[in-house]
C-alpha cells in the first residue's frame, strides 16, 4: 500500500472576494506540477460563494462534473433547459460530453455557499450531455458511507457518470470504525475529510485534510471524533 497525506493548508488558495477557494489539485492560477490529478480525479474545488454572486455562463466538454454543497443553496442553470437548485444533501452530476454551458450562482441574497466541485476524467468521450441530481438523508449516511456517485448503468440510486468511479458519504460518530472494500483493487482511493478527525492507513486526518491510496483491497477508516467523510474511489489512469 501507499499513501500520500495532503494536509488542508497545502492546497492551493484564491480569494476573489465573492469566491474563496481552496484547490486540491492544479487548477486556475494554482499550478503544482504534483498535483495535477489523482487517477481520474481531476479537481476538487472548495468553494465559498458569497450572497448573491455566482459563476456566469461558460462552456465545458467532455468532464464529468459532481457539485456537492455542504451548506446554503447552489443555483444550476444549463443550456439543456435545466434550473436546479442544489442544497446541502443533494449532490449533482453533469456529464458535459460534446458540450454544455451552465451557470452557478448563490441562490440566496443573505447567506454564502459552500459546496465542493469534483472533476473526473471520462471514460467515454463525446458523449450527448447530461444531468442528475438525487438527495441524500442525514440518516443514510449516519455511521455508514452512502454511495452517492457510481458507473452509468449500475442503477444503484446513486447519481451516474461516464467513468468507473464510485463516491460515498459518510457521517461518522466518535469511536466508529468502518471498513471500505475496493470495487476493483488496481483502484486508487482519495479520502477527503469534510469534518472532524480520523485515522486511517496510520495517518492522523483534521479538517479538510485529504489522502490518496493505492494498492490497497480494503481501508479501515475510524473516526477519532464525529467526522464527515468523503470517499472517493476511481481508476489509476486519467483516460
Amino acid at each position: 500500500m501507499k499513501a500520500i497525506l495532503h494536509k488542508a493548508a497545502t492546497r492551493g488558495h484564491a480569494d476573489h472576494g465573492w469566491l474563496e477557494s481552496w484547490h486540491s489539485f492544479s487548477f486556475a492560477g494554482y499550478y503544482n506540477p504534483e498535483r495535477m490529478h489523482f487517477g481520474a480525479l481531476r479537481v476538487l474545488n472548495d468553494d465559498t460563494v458569497a450572497a448573491d454572486m455566482g459563476f456566469g455562463r461558460h462552456p465545458h466538454d467532455n468532464m464529468e462534473i459532481i457539485s456537492i454543497p455542504t451548506s446554503g443553496e447552489l443555483l444550476h442553470e444549463d443550456n439543456m433547459g435545466h434550473r436546479q437548485v442544489i442544497r446541502a444533501g443533494d449532490v449533482q452530476a453533469m456529464s458535459a460530453g460534446t458540450g454544455i454551458q451552465h451557470s452557478e450562482k448563490n441562490n440566496s441574497r443573505d447567506e454564502e455557499v459552500r459546496f465542493f466541485q469534483i472533476w473526473v476524467f471520462p471514460n467515454l468521450r463525446n458523449v450527448e450531455p447530461r444531468y442528475d441530481q438525487k438527495t441524500f438523508s442525514d440518516e443514510e449516511k449516519k455511521n455508514r458511507l452512502v454511495n452517492v456517485v457510481a458507473p452509468m448503468g449500475s442503477g444503484n440510486g446513486a447519481v451516474e457518470i461516464y467513468q468507473n468511479a464510485w463516491f460515498y458519504l459518510g457521517d461518522l460518530d466518535r469511536g466508529v470504525s468502518l471498513e471500505y472494500q475496493l470495487k476493483d483493487p488496481a483502484h486508487g482511493v482519495y479520502i477527503f475529510l469534510v469534518e472532524g478527525n480520523v485515522t486511517m492507513a496510520g495517518e492522523s486526518l483534521n479538517r479538510r485534510d485529504a489522502i490518496g491510496i493505492t494498492g490497497a483491497s480494503k481501508l479501515e477508516i475510524r473516526a477519532d471524533s464525529q467526522a464527515e467523510i468523503l470517499v472517493m474511489e476511481v481508476p489509476m489512469s486519467s483516460r
